[in-house]
């Protein structure tokens, strides 16, 4: 029934072009004697139209005009019909050459008919879809919420035309600080001013909502829109970010409310697609601890850059099974292995080395849980931040791996706590296998990255659903933030630019204090800030009130890229790093405090809460350590 609608469809809208193609020819004569054709004329164009007509036909079918659907006539459907009359057009002329028939076709007629038909044709298409608009749209649209778009630019563009069907929105106006769009309209709708005249805008219009339509704009840009919007108490609203819509996961839109990231957000990152494809293209990629919100935030980055082998290498199985259900649903068109695997147990990890031959390894597989790791997990912390990388990195290097990039933290930095000086180790580690040829080495450092499962900012939104109180720490504590993709990225960018044994540290921008973060998200749920409460409980185990990305005796160089920079860091030899290990080896069975005073003999900077020098000597039992 349906292949019968369509045949139906497509001979209605052959025959209206041939009749516009006769029309449209007959037209050309009239226009050319003046609407007076001398009578040896008229039987030469009745002549013409017995095989013109027919020609026109078949160049239109060749041209696949009658793939689409007049509903939705398109600029592309326009450009089709442009070519297909042109090429008729030209066709007809160079039969007239060559033939040389008796009849005699005016050179005018031949210019005047693509013209006229172009304008039949395709005028009739966009009039039908104007009408069909009018008829399923034209009695609703003024019964939805008036709305302004903050933007006028091709995210606004796309959003004003898609919300000129909806029955829940009506477009009153734009606003943008590009002088040169005020006053212009955009699909019917009016560029009214700047973004600065909302105010009085939103009040003259009796406007309560708010779109942010501007995802490819400077994040302080989008921030203050946001913020006007919020103290002018209006509802604000966002398009989806810029990395979705160019992936094509969503559309412009599906809007949505601004939510704490939007706040938080930061520019887009601009990669080396080039090199990364040159990296990962047509090669076998292992992420280990992929199931996680970095590693797996890496596969989805890595796919893009098509690898010939993703291998997902995780040890909790639900964390695969649930990437694994993302990947299916994606239809991808890399091969996709998923393995379970402690990044600890030497035998799996060189089996999967030896077996599949990954040219690359993303190394995010590690505890992150500070006051977690701080008491009654001290030294699994240690084993599987330190020995975990070690097995993982020495087995990379044994099986001609050519580059390993070890996902660090800015709690390595001056470390307070297990985790971090576990990581910092994990750094040195990495630098102590390094020699001059073999497997590449590379670190990359950053903080808090945005939505993750240790980040505060799920916690705050489940306390806020609660009615409160949100908890935090302390009133002065900060936090680096960046978003998940925006550090898969770097991660991505700085192991192709690393040459073995650097430590790279990430642009994070400027630190954020967690009370004004919970301020924000209070508002942006729609809630006064008396109506939650903000209870300070004190400092956790570990914790630090700043979090920095550099050491006091540790400088940085530039790089290419304006968001990465390389920390001239202390590293360590190999000799070092042996005795390191002895040393976490047998440290099971000893006590915690023990371990902790031990650990600030291998890292320099860590301050355990309780410590004193002759116990740090007596921990070590007389080990020398050298560090350069």
């Amino acid at each position: 029934m349906k292949r019968n609608l369509l045949n139906t469809r497509t001979f209605f809208a052959l025959l209206h072009d041939i009749v516009a193609a006769a029309v449209a020819w007959v037209l050309a004569y009239f226009l050319r004697f003046n609407f007076s054709i001398p009578v040896e004329h008229v039987s030469q164009m009745v002549q013409s139209l017995a095989w013109v007509i027919p020609l026109q036909g078949g160049v239109f079918l060749a041209f696949g005009l009658y793939r689409g659907i007049w509903r939705f006539a398109s600029v592309s459907d326009l450009k089709r019909i442009v070519a297909a009359v042109f090429f008729v057009a030209a066709l007809v002329a160079a039969l007239l050459f060559m033939f040389k028939p008796t009849m005699v076709i005016p050179r005018s007629v031949l210019i005047l008919d693509p013209i006229l038909l172009i304008l039949m044709m395709g005028g009739s298409r966009f009039a039908y879809r104007a009408w069909r608009e009018h008829h399923l749209y034209g009695t609703t649209l003024k019964q939805g919420n008036p709305v302004i778009i903050l933007g006028a630019g091709e995210a606004a563009i796309a959003l004003v035309k898609d919300l000129a069907r909806s029955t829940q929105w009506r477009v009153v106006g734009l606003l943008d600080d590009d002088v040169s769009l005020i006053g212009r309209e955009i699909f019917g709708v009016k560029v009214l001013g700047a973004i600065k005249t909302l105010a009085s805008t939103h009040q003259r219009l009796g406007v309560k909502d708010v779109i942010i339509a501007m995802p490819s704009a400077h994040h302080q840009k989008r921030r203050e829109a946001i913020e006007l919007a919020n103290h002018l108490d209006l509802e604000v609203l966002t398009v989806p970010a810029i990395d979705d819509l160019m992936s094509g996961k969503v559309s412009v839109s599906q809007i949505r409310k601004v939510d704490v990231e939007d706040l938080l957000g930061r520019d887009a990152v601009k990669l080396d697609d080039s090199g990364l494809l040159h990296l990962i293209e047509g090669h076998v990629v292992m992420v280990s601890g992929a199931g996680g919100s970095i590693g797996s935030e890496l596969c989805r980055q890595i796919v893009k850059f098509n690898p010939s082998t993703l291998i997902c290498l995780d040890i909790s199985e639900y964390a695969l099974y649930r990437l694994e259900q993302e990947f299916v649903a994606l239809k991808l068109k890399v091969k996709l292995l998923y393995m379970t695997c402690d990044v600890k147990n030497k035998t799996r990890i060189s089996h999967c080395l030896m077996q599949y031959k990954p040219t690359v390894v993303f190394h995010a597989a590690a505890y992150k849980h500070v006051p977690m790791m701080e008491n009654g997990n001290v030294w699994e912390a240690l084993s599987n931040n330190v020995l975990g990388t070690h097995t993982l990195a020495l087995a990379c290097k044994e099986h001609g791996v050519e580059k390993f990039v070890l996902i660090s933290t800015d709690k390595a930095v001056n470390p307070t706590n297990v985790m971090g000086a576990s990581k910092r180790l994990a750094e040195m580690v990495c630098q102590g296998l390094q020699e001059a040829l073999g497997t590449r080495f590379v670190i990359v450092r950053f903080g808090n990255v945005l939505g993750s499962s240790g980040s505060v900012i799920p916690k705050f939104r489940e306390q806020i659903a609660k009615g409160g109180p949100i908890t935090i720490t302390h009133p002065e504590i900060t936090r680096y933030f960046m978003s998940i993709p925006e550090a898969a990225q770097l991660v991505m960018q700085a192991g192709l630019m690393g040459k073995g044994g650097e430590i790279f540290v990430l642009d994070m921008g400027e630190p954020v204090k967690i009370a004004n973060l919970a301020q924000d998200m209070i508002r942006l749920s729609g809630l006064q800030l008396d109506e939650i409460k903000i209870e300070y409980i004190g400092l956790r185990p570990g914790e630090k009130l700043y979090e920095e990305l550099l050491a006091d005796d540790e400088h940085t160089m530039p790089t290419p890229h304006e968001k990465l920079r390389i920390a001239q860091a202390r590293s360590a030899d190999i000799e070092w790093v042996q005795k390191l290990l002895h040393w976490i080896e047998h440290a099971h069975s000893t006590h915690e405090h023990e371990i902790k005073v031990a650990l600030a003999g291998w890292v320099e900077e860590y301050r355990p809460q309780t410590q004193t020098t002759p116990q740090i000597h007596h921990a070590l039992n007389g080990i020398p350590v050298t560090v350069h």
